[in-house]
């Protein structure tokens, strides 16, 4: 399975299993209310270029019509790291990471604390007083005591996410994937080409 980065050992399993099965308790006991409530993030790389896919560069010909000749295309350099926050209704705040820089939890905090919060106070009025349930994945700018700290400063609940576990993220099948398939055989000669492309996406 692409999506698994290693083998799961059996205590693996089992804890995949337990997780889900509380998120599946949470939903039986509490209904839409526990959906309406989960805000996700994650951060993929958007590049300038994204080859076309053998679907999408498929054409209609006649059968004695000469072969198109096709050229071997390489993407470009150039990348933009997005950061997303989404919930059940539709994004919530697009961030994209300066050049030079990494996401560690000190960024990642100040991104929650400085920049989701106000966001999810705009809009998405009363859901701070409901608290906000946090699905992210397990990477390091995620789990340091620091960015624990800032969430607990914030008052949002960290949903429980299985290690190794990139098959059972949302992103990756309902907002990923899609952008990326909708971006490709576009070129982009400038990041910010990349954020309008990538924003006028997600308002649509």
């Amino acid at each position: 399975m692409r999506w698994v980065p290693r083998e799961l050992t059996a205590e693996h399993k089992c804890k995949r299993v337990e997780i889900c099965q509380r998120s599946l308790d949470r939903y039986n006991n509490e209904g839409e209310e526990f959906l309406s409530r989960i805000v996700t993030g994650d951060e993929t790389w958007v590049h300038h270029y994204e080859p076309e896919s053998k679907m999408q560069s498929m054409e209609w010909k006649h059968p004695d019509s000469p072969a198109k000749k096709k050229f071997k295309t390489q993407p470009s350099a150039g990348k933009v790291m997005l950061t997303l926050f989404w919930d059940s209704k539709r994004p919530i705040l697009e961030d994209y990471l300066e050049k030079g820089c990494t996401i560690n939890s000190a960024r990642y905090s100040d991104l929650l604390a400085n920049n989701l919060k106000p966001a999810v106070r705009t809009k998405r009025r009363g859901l701070l007083s409901k608290k906000v349930l946090l699905l992210h994945d397990n990477a390091c700018p995620h789990t340091t005591s620091h960015t624990i700290e800032t969430i607990i400063h914030l008052g949002f609940e960290v949903l429980e996410h299985p290690s190794y576990s990139p098959d059972l993220t949302p992103s990756d099948y309902h907002l990923f994937g899609p952008l990326k398939n909708a971006l490709q055989g576009r070129r982009f000669s400038m990041d910010k080409q990349v954020w309008e492309a990538v924003h006028k996406w997600l308002r649509n």
